[in-house]
């Protein structure tokens, strides 16, 4: 009786919210009733290119900051996509579909991870899809709530702003990665795990991995590392599915808020997929950066996973711009090391 009330109730949320969001994620502004337009001279004018939307910080001057909204049977979501100019209909890009984190936007992530500058001079898209409050009043992505389904809901709604994004714009549909944070991260890997063959690469920064919460309240042991995440779930793979796509697994050793085992554990949950086993753990540092800890798992020669623990590193996008809640900027760059790490699988 109670999921049939919260179903309800969700489904009212969204019939009431939906056309907000359609205008919202438009943003085309609705004519004054009040006043009458007033007859103008016609003046031949040279038209400039329209800037980027405001308040995308980390969006580059010469790139695109287009809205869309993604519709599909558990309600809708926004997104925010970054085209670089220049790039010509005919051509075929890569997509980096980008996943934020509790207590952010697209707008924030995009500011604290600087992807798109990245995106302008390595010439790819980015998608950032964007949890509704309505859904999550802190913004989570719901990985964990399997157990109602929302969590798939929500895989689907993101597949359908990748396809949408993939219909409109010169992507090529072989040359897709996704990426997030926090409970970006865990949906990044819940996506890869339920439709594998859709993405080349996989990249966790400070995630839990599948199958180690289902609800709320077993999210938060999860987090804490009290849950083992254990094999896949039953039903995620089965043996006529494509192999998962290459993990990255970046995570901070001083994370409080999700705890460093689960980035081993989400490692270790990939390579026993693979039959992968552990390469020697080698120490990285970059200048005067926190240094890092790099482990590869292979299998038959091929990397399946790559572990990067990062010391001194807490619950924050490593490199990001530290004017952002949740970005190091003396972390090791992890959006140069997402990018190297998916360009790689690409050319695979």
């Amino acid at each position: 009786m109670a999921r049939r009330t919260w179903t309800s109730i969700w489904t009212r949320s969204v019939k009431r919210s939906l056309a907000t969001l359609r205008r919202s994620a438009l943003r085309t502004p609705a004519p004054s009733p009040r006043r009458k337009p007033r007859p103008v001279a016609v003046k031949s004018v040279t038209r400039k290119p329209l800037a980027p939307t405001p308040g995308a910080r980390g969006t580059p001057a010469d790139g695109h900051w287009a809205p869309g909204l993604a519709v599909g049977p558990s309600g809708a979501r926004r997104y925010r996509l970054f085209r670089p100019d220049g790039i010509a209909s005919a051509e075929r890009v890569p997509l980096l579909v980008m996943l934020h984190g509790c207590g952010q936007d697209a707008a924030r992530f995009a500011a604290s991870t600087r992807m798109n500058r990245i995106a302008l001079r390595e010439r790819f898209m980015v998608l950032y899809p964007e949890q509704e409050r309505l859904a999550n009043a802190q913004g989570c992505w719901n990985w964990f709530d399997t157990a109602s389904g929302r969590a798939q809901g929500e895989v689907a709604l993101i597949m359908a702003a990748i396809d949408q994004v993939c219909v409109l714009y010169p992507v090529d549909r072989a040359r897709v990665a996704v990426a997030g944070l926090s409970a970006g991260a865990s949906m990044a890997a819940l996506l890869a795990t339920r439709h594998p063959g859709r993405f080349r690469a996989v990249v966790m920064h400070s995630g839990v991995p599948p199958g180690a919460a289902h609800s709320s309240l077993s999210a938060l042991g999860a987090m804490r590392g009290r849950r083992a995440a254990g094999s896949l779930p039953s039903g995620e793979l089965d043996a006529s599915a494509p192999a998962l796509p290459p993990l990255l697994v970046i995570h901070g050793h001083r994370d409080a808020v999700v705890a460093p085992r689960n980035g081993r554990a989400a490692a270790q949950q990939w390579a026993d997929a693979a039959g992968a086993s552990a390469g020697v753990a080698r120490e990285v540092r970059r200048g005067q950066r926190h240094p890092m800890t790099v482990t590869d798992y292979r299998a038959r020669g091929r990397i399946v996973a790559t572990l990067v623990d990062v010391s001194q590193l807490g619950h924050a996008w490593s490199g990001g711009a530290a004017s952002e809640a949740f970005g190091d900027a003396r972390g090791p760059d992890a959006s140069r090391m997402v990018w190297a790490f998916a360009e790689k699988q690409f050319r695979a």
